[in-house]
């Protein structure tokens, strides 16, 4: 007896992929974690708060280093271009300037020390292996899945003003200046998001690319949570 296979599934429309995509970040990002939403309703200890900043750090420093993987990956200058931006805004151009910088900054408004973030002795093991999977992800999966794993963007300029509302209202022993890296964040990743996405859209021309490109999202979503969990449940075992 033969076996007959299935033709394979014809791709979605622009329009139904991006649902999809989108559809991803509304069910599974992180700001519906329970440590987020505690965050955001202001019941975190000053204890916590900086717990979540150290290790956050972490995951803010390798930003510029998994985008350098990606970069490496794009075939054509204008890519190639459009990429390092995106270094140059967690590195910045000179010294003392980008995103790292800002997030330094929020760790000492918040009374942490800026030579013990640095040095990133306090980082959690479950944060250092998330973070880890995540650069090696980018490393070394195609530049569909590392792009489309980046679309955790389309949610997070939303996430940013509900944090600097929070921040504002339930955390006013850390000081406003503290809070530049988040108010940079929401044109950055607004801007981000939308290059991204259509980088994706173009490049998933078949039903298999846009499922990878859904399940390389579902990862990323998968790392950001991890990365709360660890942060929350360190506090447990304290």
């Amino acid at each position: 007896m033969t076996t007959t296979l299935a033709p394979p599934a014809d791709p979605a429309g622009p329009a139904e992929f991006e649902a999809r995509l989108r559809a991803v970040g509304e069910r599974r990002y992180h700001d519906r974690h329970p440590f987020n939403l505690r965050m955001h309703q202001g019941t975190l200890t000053p204890d916590e708060v900086r717990r979540w900043i150290t290790n956050r750090f972490h995951y803010q420093r390798h930003i510029p280093v998994k985008d350098a993987l990606i970069t490496a990956k794009l075939d054509t200058p204008r890519l190639r271009r459009t990429w390092l931006r995106r270094i140059e805004d967690h590195d910045g151009r000179h010294e003392g300037e980008g995103g790292i910088e800002r997030w330094l900054r929020l760790g000492e408004a918040a009374g942490l020390d800026r030579g013990t973030l640095l040095s990133a002795r306090t980082v959690l093991p479950g944060v250092r292996l998330a973070v880890e999977g995540y650069v090696n992800f980018c490393r070394l999966r195609s530049p569909l899945e590392a792009v489309a794993a980046s679309l955790t963007e389309l949610t997070a300029p939303d996430l940013m003003r509900v944090r600097i509302e929070a921040f504002e209202r339930h955390y006013p022993w850390i000081a406003p200046d503290g809070l530049a890296y988040f108010r940079t964040r929401v044109d950055q990743g607004r801007r981000d998001s939308t290059e991204a996405l259509d980088l994706v859209l173009r490049w998933a021309r078949t039903r298999e690319d846009q499922d990878r490109a859904v399940a390389a999202l579902s990862f990323k979503c998968d790392v950001l949570w991890s990365l709360l969990d660890a942060v929350e449940h360190a506090g447990e075992r304290t």
